[in-house]
């Protein structure tokens, strides 16, 4: 029998109630914890009316969680605690993040529903090609993939020519996977004579990890004839799951029963409006070992207003935007690396990877993009090619608003990773 979930079914008022009297719980679980119980002082869970409420309380930032280590923000005992994982510190020192058996429980309960949502049946054969160990990307749709009743293979991430000998034995028709990495598996595919579309079983694939643009996403359902869906999380929520994206492709349904979200301003920390970018910040609901209050995730989306046409009225949100501390500054300009992968991505001679690279000759910013083509494009004689990198440079000069330079490169000739992709190297503080 496939596992169900009956709160994909929760009205707005249903959901806002349900909400009031979890974040009631969570600011008494929070207590526990050594590092809110000077936070919370004067605070009294029956403050709490609206979900609005949680504006009451303090925010917490990945600074205070460095600042706690190792246990600040532990709320039960350590006999208690069945699993440590560690956030991937790409913008700093790791934190440990703790789980009860419930918390484990309900993250697989999380991320079973985002799956169900996407099309997923326990008659798929789900192979989960993101990483295991402290990482939480792997674990967490390993555990939702066996509650839902898939045959799930645990084929972790790298060693390109398994991964695709998985899928064409086993006939694995739902995968999970970083999205630059799925574009390495499509290119070794190429290097094969694997047609994808034909030789493989795929139907639905779920990509996270990494900051990634529509654009790719199409990459990857033209290259395996596959629906793509988004999965947002982060470690310290519990990781996968805090918003997935179902049938409808419109947007990532966040689980507003375990998660309170709010849309803020980064500078004034004030609501935005429906539709407009801003930081996600979120609290936990029914976290029991690490229950964290109004967490800056400094993740930039946007909600989407109306109703989605699966009927769930969970809140939507959009793909990640850009990061708040991934934001580049060239020639006094912000720029996200998310725009230059938008622009890149939507013409068609441009291959499956880049790189970003910053320098700074005679003390002035330079921004060079290198870029594959695919092979077809990059045959063309010179007079083609300097034409398209004309094209190109003209197209990002529209996006980001800055003069850049192009490079074109043959397919395969980029360095590629088969974790998260490197996409930035910035070398200006290294030429001070």
């Amino acid at each position: 029998m496939q596992y169900s979930d009956d709160a994909v079914s929760l009205s707005r008022d249903e959901i806002a109630s349900v909400q009031v009297g979890l974040l009631r719980e969570t600011i008494a679980r929070a207590r526990r914890a050594p590092a809110y119980q000077d936070r919370l002082q004067g605070i009294s869970p029956d403050d709490i009316r609206s979900p609005d409420d949680v504006r009451k309380l303090p925010f917490t930032s990945k600074e205070d969680l460095r600042a706690g280590m190792p246990c600040g923000f532990l709320a039960v005992p350590m006999r208690d605690v069945v699993r440590m994982h560690y956030s991937s510190g790409t913008t700093g020192l790791a934190t440990a993040v703790y789980h009860t058996r419930d918390d484990l429980h309900r993250w697989a309960q999380c991320v079973a529903r985002g799956m169900l949502a996407g099309g997923v049946t326990d008659e798929d054969v789900f192979q989960n090609m993101m990483g295991y160990g402290l990482f939480t990307g792997g674990l967490g749709f390993h555990y939702a993939g066996e509650l839902i009743g898939c045959m799930t293979i645990p084929a972790g991430s790298g060693n390109t020519e398994r991964q695709i000998h998985l899928m064409h034995t086993f006939g694995s028709s739902v995968l999970h996977i970083i999205p630059s990495y799925a574009l390495r598996v499509l290119y070794v595919c190429d290097g094969e004579g694997i047609d994808p579309l034909r030789e493989l079983s795929v139907r639905v694939i779920y990509v996270g990890g990494e900051p990634h643009s529509d654009q790719l996403c199409r990459r990857i359902e033209d290259g395996f004839g596959a629906k793509v869906h988004n999965c947002y999380g982060l470690s310290e929520m519990c990781g996968p799951g805090v918003a997935m994206e179902c049938a409808a492709q419109q947007g990532l349904h966040v689980c507003e029963d375990h998660f309170l979200l709010e849309v803020l301003d980064p500078d004034s920390l004030e609501p935005v409006e429906p539709g407009e970018p801003g930081e996600i910040v979120l609290t936990t609901l029914r976290r029991e070992a690490m229950p964290l209050i109004r967490y800056r995730t400094r993740d930039i989306a946007h909600v989407i207003p109306g109703d989605c046409p699966c009927g769930s009225r969970h809140v939507r949100v959009s793909r990640i935007e850009g990061r708040t501390d991934d934001m580049l500054v060239v020639k006094g300009v912000n720029v996200y690396p998310m725009q230059v992968e938008r622009a890149l991505l939507g013409i068609d001679e441009v291959g499956r990877n880049y790189v970003i690279t910053l320098d700074r000759p005679a003390d002035l910013d330079r921004m060079t993009i290198a870029v594959e083509l695919t092979q077809q494009a990059f045959a063309d004689d010179m007079r083609r090619l300097n034409a398209l990198r004309e094209r190109i440079r003209r197209r990002l000069h529209s996006e980001l608003d800055i003069g850049v330079e192009v490079e074109l490169h043959e397919p395969g000739a980029l360095p590629v990773t088969e974790g998260k992709a490197v996409r930035v190297i910035d070398r200006r503080d290294q030429e001070k």
